[in-house]
């Protein structure tokens, strides 16, 4: 029997059939069509009886790992990346690609210390394994700090230092000015330096800042006070650059342009307000967004408690944590803070620590009676120019 489209329709055996109503339907519950896939012999998708055919069957897998390599490439977070992955079998297999998982957005591995997973652990193994530099510098800052695992993190790390990936240098370079994870004698001042140089290279503005500091001071390099203020004024004005591109409406506000002494400095001899473009610590900017994996060591240390001794750094967009005491630089006006880097000390002053830091009448270490060599008496935070 055929319909008045042409259909014929299935032979079906021993059914009574009903007569039809007069307006056209069948009477009970409607019909529902098969959704299984019909194919030729050829294996090509054929039209099945809605007419409706599955072109994702007939696209080439080239042409397939090129689109999940661009959504990879745009994940705003990992459910994103995981949810074109579990739509089907065929999406599941090719989206562990090589050339997939080497494609992956920074965010894709934007994940919770909550959610923290061997299956999380693995994804992120796939993917630096598979040559993503930012799965390398993630994984391995997770290594080092969170799992202790210092040589494999610091390898890591070291992966994707070697594809000019600058926040991997200078984690590298801040493991190696600390002496992170081994004794204060294995830091290596000349090393730090080196690997400082090459992200502010690459236009770093962290490193940019700790590599002017080293150069005032004399720290791991010959002293040159002029080059050193050349590299600060470079990064304040990347830092302005940055966060004026981001949000034009900061141009409406003259806050970036004040600049604001310690209060116990605010009524003695400091000679005008200065610019903060030469500013030791930068303008009055908002502080950047921090990277994921710092977002992971923030909230993964947020509720552990270190070993005796061990602090955070005072930074709260940082989360690393000493590896051995008395690690950190430390505010050498209160002795209250500490932190890991020059680009923490100078984020946290001007976010936070410039509100609250007041002279010590008297503060002694209380560790090994020094300082660690990383704060000079003379300048620290006491002074902006």
């Amino acid at each position: 029997m055929r319909t008045r489209r042409g259909i014929s329709y299935p032979k079906v055996n021993n059914i009574c059939c009903e007569k039809r109503r007069r307006d056209g339907n069948f009477p009970g519950e409607k019909m529902i069509q098969s959704r299984k896939r019909f194919k030729s012999s050829s294996g090509t998708p054929v039209v099945t009886l809605s007419g409706q055919c599955d072109f994702l069957d007939t696209l080439p897998d080239d042409i397939v790992l090129f689109i999940l390599a661009k959504l990879g490439a745009t994940a705003g977070c990992p459910s994103d990346f995981v949810s074109v992955l579990s739509t089907c079998k065929r999406l599941n297999a090719l989206g562990v690609h090589s050339l997939v998982l080497s494609k992956a957005s920074p965010k894709a591995f934007a994940f919770k210390s909550e959610n923290w997973s061997e299956s999380a652990h693995r994804f992120l193994k796939q993917c630096s394994d598979a040559g993503n530099v930012e799965a390398c510098y993630t994984l391995g800052m997770i290594r080092f700090y969170c799992l202790q695992n210092r040589g494999s993190g610091a390898s890591l790390m070291a992966k994707a230092a070697i594809n000019s990936h600058a926040p991997a240098l200078y984690a590298l370079a801040v493991i190696q000015f600390n002496g992170s994870g081994g004794s204060k004698t294995d830091k290596d001042l000349r090393a730090g330096v080196a690997l400082c140089a090459r992200a502010a290279f690459l236009g770093h503005i962290d490193a940019l800042r700790e590599l002017g500091h080293c150069l005032q001071e004399g720290y791991g390099v010959r002293q040159n006070i002029v080059e050193g203020r050349r590299f600060l004024v470079q990064a304040n004005a990347r830092e302005l650059a940055a966060v004026l591109s981001t949000t034009p409406s900061a141009l409406m506000s003259g806050n970036w342009l004040t600049w604001n002494p310690l209060p116990h400095l605010r009524h003695g001899n400091v000679v005008g307000p200065g610019c903060p473009l030469l500013s030791d610590f930068g303008c009055n900017v908002p502080a950047p967004e921090p990277h994921p994996s710092n977002r992971f060591l923030t909230d993964w240390f947020s509720d552990k408690v270190l070993a005796p001794g061990l602090r955070l750094c005072s930074h709260a967009g940082c989360g690393r944590p000493e590896t051995r005491k008395h690690e950190f630089r430390r505010c050498s006006v209160c002795g209250a803070v500490n932190y890991c880097s020059r680009a923490c000390q100078a984020l946290d002053w001007r976010m936070r620590h410039k509100m609250e830091c007041r002279q010590a009448e008297r503060w002694v270490n209380d560790g090994d009676g020094e300082d660690n060599g990383n704060v000079n008496d003379g300048d620290g935070m006491v002074v902006e120019s």
